[in-house]
């Protein structure tokens, strides 16, 4: 389905991360059905071959001890677990920005243009001005928060198994390096570096709610992994 949809967009339909791809509920882009098509979008090449690829790589094994209908919704709920935080995040931004968390009512905002104008722009700097039009005019998109979940939910179930990393030369073990990303993760979301324009919150939320998905239907440890 990411692959299909990738190719669709990319040879097909070009603005359809404009239409599937989801906005701030407050963007005048946003509709309901972005929620869900999403995580089914992405945003280049790179994107989602790496996101196709650690689903390959992991998710076959999760799917064994899931079983194939309670692994889909284990995707399904980390991909909007993943949202849900970055909407979160994203509200309290507009809320610092702006003194409320819809602004939308304050500023004309262009979409298609990427641009804004309005009285919730006059006292911010060209950098906070720079940070809410990100948020109302671009739209997130891709599997990462989903992928963040298995990656969690491989790390918990498998921790002592070794991992095969291109940019790592020994392996490491996945209860090693998934906290380490994951603590990564939280650097930069934070840290929130000139340029950056990936969704680290989301990333986060797929990880968060896929550790809690996996505590509340009490999935053990297979013994043969340990």
């Amino acid at each position: 389905m990411n692959v299909l949809c990738f190719i669709g967009g990319a040879f097909i339909f070009p603005k359809a991360n404009m239409l599937f791809g989801v906005y701030y509920p407050d963007s005048p882009a946003f509709h309901w059905w972005q929620i869900f098509t999403y995580m089914f979008m992405h945003g280049g090449f790179t994107h989602v071959f790496f996101n196709m690829f650690a689903l390959f790589m992991f998710g076959p094994i999760l799917e064994q001890i899931l079983g194939s209908k309670r692994f889909i919704n284990y995707y399904l709920i980390t991909g909007l677990g993943a949202l849900a935080l970055q909407f979160a995040v994203q509200a309290y931004e507009v809320h610092s920005l702006t003194g409320t968390f819809a602004a939308s009512h304050q500023m004309d905002v262009n979409v298609a243009q990427q641009t804004a104008i309005g009285p919730a722009l006059q006292d911010l700097s060209q950098d906070q001005i720079n940070n809410l039009l990100s948020i109302y005019v671009f739209p997130m998109v891709g599997a990462s928060g989903a992928i963040f979940g298995l990656l969690v939910a491989f790390g918990y179930l498998f921790p002592n198994t070794e991992l095969y990393l291109f940019f790592i030369p020994v392996p490491i073990k996945a209860k090693i390096f998934i906290p380490i990303y994951i603590i990564l993760e939280l650097f930069l979301g934070v840290s929130k570096f000139a340029g950056d324009s990936v969704a680290h919150f989301a990333h986060l939320g797929g990880a968060l709610f896929g550790f809690i998905l996996i505590k509340v239907w009490k999935i053990k440890r297979p013994g043969l992994w340990g």
